[in-house]
């Protein structure tokens, strides 16, 4: 089994950047396609950002492009999602997902990861 743990969030002022964290243990594919997502409170979850094997495709959504970076380090098995220029309605739960690959795709879709994290909060004040 795969778990992983998301770390990094917290509550920040709007203009702040903040990292986030998706730790892999357990079962370790050689090759995962990992991405990022959130959910507001009262909104249904949505797509962030995504990465590929071996992290030179990424993905991001309209609303972070320019100010979120996704990367990878696999000798940590960390996925990171650095957060720049913060917003308000950047404020949710935000969550990784990843999944065992075999070719170099970045996925936006969130049925194609089997494996979830349990979320960790940022909280985005004005």
């Amino acid at each position: 089994q795969v778990l992983l743990v998301e770390s990094g969030g917290k509550l920040v002022q709007a203009g702040s950047s903040l990292t986030l964290s998706c730790a892999a243990s357990g079962r370790i594919f050689s090759r995962t396609a990992t991405g990022w997502f959130r959910q507001a409170p009262g909104k249904e979850r949505e797509f962030v950002s995504a990465i590929n094997w071996p992290g030179d495709r990424t993905d991001y959504a309209e609303s972070v492009k320019g100010r979120f970076t996704i990367y990878r380090d696999d000798a940590k098995n960390t996925v990171y999602l650095q957060m720049t220029s913060l917003k308000p309605e950047d404020t949710a739960i935000y969550y990784c997902a990843t999944t065992p690959t075999y070719d170099a795709g970045v996925y936006s879709t969130q049925n194609l990861y089997p494996y979830w994290g349990q979320g960790t909060q940022v909280t985005v004040s004005s």
